[in-house]
């Protein structure tokens, strides 16, 4: 089998660092890793500095950041070069060393494959301990953590998250990517889940593929993802005849910053766009 690891990034260049240092230490090293910059012409001098023999595709775009057509281009490019299992692991995540391997192990070939996720405290002066993370972990609640070594067959697709996933090249094919009409933040990856779910694919959640997310400030809500949210949210809505990020707009609603019209069935925005 062949492993591509595929990573989308654009500026996050001391994540990205860590990132390679982390697969570097996979105990069974993917046999390719496509690193996908969107518009930032530093990555590949990044990477070389680094002497991890990625290959570098770069996507010459503006904001708002294509996350979804960046992961098909990184796709893609993992295809044309003959990779059998694609993994998609986000710049700010760190592999643990099994994580590789776990995701091999498991049923790719009929099923979109997630690993737990740990969310990690900011970054200490000696830097994030990649010989010892298994001790930091605490992976999210809200999603599946079953025991190293199984798998729990999932029956909510709107868990499935774009973190740290794996799919086999036919099944990546079957779901037929990510929807490239979403640019910027949110619902893209609910997209997804629900294109796998509308092709029959469950989600099997893998024990022992566990990535660190690196910490970094976010808002809650993200009101600098405002306008993103309301466009992709507006579009998964046309879609899928029901709306994503509920948490997110209600969020903005009681801060007054958006209004949902009943009638119209649609949020709208109260305030200028910046």
């Amino acid at each position: 089998m062949n492993i591509a690891v595929v990573t989308v990034v654009a500026g996050r260049h001391h994540h990205l660092r860590h990132h390679i240092e982390a697969l570097d230490r996979s105990d069974r090293p993917p046999d390719d890793h496509i690193v996908v910059s969107m518009g930032d012409p530093d990555v590949a001098a990044v990477v070389t500095a680094t002497g991890h023999p990625a290959h570098v595709e770069y996507l010459d775009v503006r904001p708002p950041l294509p996350l979804a057509a960046a992961r098909n281009a990184g796709a893609a490019a993992a295809l044309a070069r003959g990779h059998d299992l694609l993994i998609f692991l986000d710049v700010d995540c760190l592999a643990l060393p099994r994580l590789v391997s776990a995701y091999a192990a498991g049923p790719h070939d009929r099923a979109l494959l997630c690993g737990p996720v740990t969310y990690l405290a900011p970054e200490p002066a000696s830097g994030y301990p990649l010989e010892s993370l298994d001790r930091l972990r605490n992976p999210h609640p809200a999603r599946p953590d079953p025991p190293d070594g199984t798998i729990e067959t999932g029956n909510d697709h709107d868990l499935f998250w774009s973190l740290s996933f794996a799919v086999s090249a036919r099944v990546w094919t079957r779901i037929g990517g990510f929807c490239t009409d979403y640019r910027g933040y949110g619902a893209e990856d609910t997209d997804f889940g629900q294109r796998a779910r509308a092709a029959g694919v469950p989600v099997c959640w893998v024990g022992g593929a566990d990535a660190f997310h690196q910490f970094h400030p976010v808002s809650d809500p993200p009101i600098e993802h405002l306008d993103d949210i309301l466009r992709n949210a507006a579009l998964f809505h046309r879609r899928w005849q029901r709306w994503p990020m509920r948490g997110w707009l209600e969020a903005f609603e009681r801060r007054g910053l958006v209004r949902f019209d009943a009638g119209a069935d649609r949020w709208t925005r109260t305030t200028p766009s910046r």
